[in-house]
């Protein structure tokens, strides 16, 4: 019925088994009936899995439409693979003859995302349409700035707590907040780092000022748990500047190659006063 009706807009159509983090309980012919119909009914995009993907291309015979393309997905719910895995992983997915390659991982920490980056730089290197996005806290970053490394869409979700995936934001903070129709290759990525980190307005504010005085950046939230290793992780010119707040302003001190004196006279009345509220 959806479909039927005139729209405006490119649809995509899924049908989650539950062993790849859906709902559906049933046998795969049914959504496969459904996922075709849909192709029929003149879906752009149909998302089936890595691993029934052989098993739905043969059901198909050949069938789908010229102007539907396929997305053959792969979910982690756990981890984010090494490179070397993720590698292996997108190999799998393009021998399927999948138009767009969709890998969805989880983050521990947040370096993790630098590893799906670093796949997204190298797809669209080799021109593969590609999908790459890192679930929960942690790689909340790789859904604002997936455009600037090569992924061909986000996901946002219409409204807060309608979210299909962890840490989805919704698609007015990516359009509004976050700029992201306007994010590209050359955008300055700057951010605050904390933990947590969720709750600051930063982001409202300094996108805000970005867009006003027209500079080619966007500002986001970094949940960060190791500040050093993730200093290190996002050392590139891509990543301009950062804001440090709780808990990791000590540990920043620490890392900077230089510290203007103003700033090590605070850090250390600072440390002082903690030692004499311990006493």
């Amino acid at each position: 019925a959806l479909l039927a009706k005139p729209r405006t807009l490119p649809a995509l159509v899924t049908y989650r088994p539950k062993w790849e983090g859906g709902e559906y309980e049933g046998d795969d012919e049914p959504r496969f009936e459904a996922l075709q119909l849909a192709m029929e009914l003149g879906a752009e995009y149909v998302d089936i899995e890595l691993k029934v993907a052989d098993k739905f291309i043969k059901f198909m015979s050949g069938k789908k439409p010229e102007n539907c393309k396929l997305i053959v997905s792969s979910h982690n719910y756990d981890n984010t693979p090494s490179a070397e895995e993720l590698a292996s992983l997108l190999a799998q997915i393009q021998a399927t003859g999948a138009d767009i390659v969709k890998i969805a991982t989880t983050a521990t920490e947040i370096v993790d995302v630098s590893r799906m980056f670093q796949i997204l730089v190298h797809c669209q290197e080799k021109q593969v349409p590609i999908i790459g996005l890192v679930m929960n806290d942690r790689g909340f970053i790789s859904r604002v700035l997936c455009p600037k490394f090569g992924g061909y869409l986000t996901f946002g979700s219409l409204e807060k707590g309608k979210e299909s995936a962890p840490s989805q934001p919704t698609a007015a903070d990516l359009i509004n907040v976050y700029n992201i129709r306007q994010i590209g290759p050359d955008t300055k990525v700057f951010g605050i780092i904390g933990n947590p980190v969720g709750h600051s307005k930063s982001p409202i504010l300094h996108n805000e000022a970005f867009r006003s005085v027209g500079l080619n950046a966007v500002y986001v939230p970094f949940l960060v748990d190791d500040l050093a290793k993730f200093l290190s992780t996002y050392s590139s010119p891509d990543f301009a500047g950062f804001s440090c707040t709780i808990p990791h302003k000590e540990a920043a001190v620490r890392c900077c190659d230089e510290v203007d004196p103003i700033a090590r006279v605070i850090s250390s009345s600072l440390l002082l006063l903690l030692h004499s509220l311990d006493c």
